[in-house]
């Protein structure tokens, strides 16, 4: 399960919106909040994610069992 709220949070902390994000990972930004709704993102959209946040510890937003 995705922590969405740690996500949001590190959004706005590294100074982008989620539309930004949506178009790096090449998606809409419709389709990013569905996906952020559900809690539920592709391998590839994780990483890009990973490297456009500069996240140090992936697993306590996206691989958390809460």
């Amino acid at each position: 399960m995705i922590r969405t709220d740690k996500l949001k949070g590190l959004i706005v902390e590294k100074g982008f919106s989620q539309t930004d994000v949506a178009k790096n990972i090449g998606i809409t930004p419709k389709t990013f909040y569905d996906k952020m709704s559900r809690g539920v993102f592709r391998s590839d959209e994780i990483q890009i994610m990973i490297n456009m946040l500069d996240i140090k510890d992936p697993t306590a937003i996206f691989f958390t069992h809460e």
